[in-house]
C-alpha cells in the first residue's frame, strides 16, 4: 500500500519554543470526571448525543461519496478505543480546537459543554514525529496525492505518479484531507483519510495524521478553515 505526505525525516517542525507547555505530553493518563446523582437519585448524563457518533454500524458503513464507492470498515474487528465517540474534554483547549495525542493516537475535536469528539487515528513513523500549534489552513475533498520528489527517488514505482494519483478509494490522502501551516507556511502535513483502517493505532504515516476514511469525512464536515490545531 502507499504511504505518507512526506519524503524526509523532519524531527520537530515547529520547535519546543513553540509549544504550549501545558499541554505537551501525552494527555490520557488524565482523570476523566464521572456522571453524579441528579436530585431525583438518578444519574446524570455525562455525554450528549450526537446524530454522527450514535451506532459504529452505520458510522463505518459502505457509502458513496462524489460517486466513489468506500467499503464498510469491519468495526468489530477494530481496537474498541479506536472507534469514534464523545468523551469528556480533558485536553484543556476550547471549543473547535483539534487536539492530536500521538503518543496514544487519539485526535480530539473539542466541543461545547466540555465534551470533544474522539477520533482514532495513525501517526508518522520514528524520525517523522512532529509537535506544536498551528491552524488547518484549507481543506479538500477527495485530493489527489503526488509523493515528493525524495519518495520517488526511494521508491522508483512511484514515478508514475509524479505528477499526481488521482483521487480514489486507495489512494493514500483518503477522501479528505485538511492542509496544516505554520505562521501561513505550509509544513507539509496533513490530516487525511486512509483505506488502511488497520493502520489506526500504529505509527505508519511519513508525518501525516491518518483516519479511517468515514472518520475523516465525519471529521471534515465539523472543521472550518483556520481551526487551530495542537499536536502533543
Amino acid at each position: 500500500m502507499l504511504q505518507g505526505c512526506l519524503s524526509q525525516s523532519v524531527g520537530s517542525y515547529f520547535g519546543a519554543s513553540n509549544v504550549d507547555r501545558t499541554t505537551t505530553g501525552s494527555i490520557a493518563g488524565q482523570a476523566v470526571p464521572m456522571a453524579g446523582p441528579s436530585a431525583s437519585g438518578g444519574m446524570v448524563p455525562q455525554i450528549s448525543i450526537d446524530p454522527g457518533i450514535t451506532n459504529s454500524k452505520d458510522m463505518y458503513a459502505a457509502v458513496v461519496d462524489n460517486g466513489i464507492s468506500l467499503p464498510a470498515v469491519p468495526y468489530k474487528d477494530m481496537d474498541q478505543r479506536f472507534v469514534r465517540r464523545i468523551v469528556p474534554n480533558i485536553t484543556g483547549e476550547l471549543p473547535g480546537t483539534i487536539v492530536v495525542d500521538t503518543a496514544n493516537r487519539y485526535l480530539y475535536l473539542v466541543q461545547p459543554g466540555n465534551e470533544a469528539i474522539r477520533y482514532g487515528v495513525g501517526v508518522g513513523k520514528e524520525g517523522f514525529a512532529w509537535q506544536g500549534r498551528a491552524v488547518i489552513q484549507y481543506k479538500k475533498e477527495w485530493p489527489v496525492w503526488t509523493p515528493p520528489a525524495e519518495m520517488v527517488a526511494r521508491k522508483p514505482e512511484l514515478q508514475k505518479y509524479a505528477n499526481g494519483m488521482e483521487p480514489g478509494a486507495m489512494n493514500p490522502l483518503g477522501a479528505r484531507a485538511m492542509y496544516i501551516f505554520k505562521d501561513g507556511r505550509d509544513t507539509l502535513f496533513r490530516i487525511h483519510g486512509s483505506p488502511e483502517w488497520k493502520s489506526i493505532g500504529t505509527q505508519a504515516s511519513s508525518g501525516c495524521i491518518r483516519l479511517i476514511n468515514q472518520d475523516v469525512i465525519d471529521l471534515f464536515n465539523r472543521v472550518r478553515p483556520g481551526s487551530p490545531i495542537v499536536v502533543l
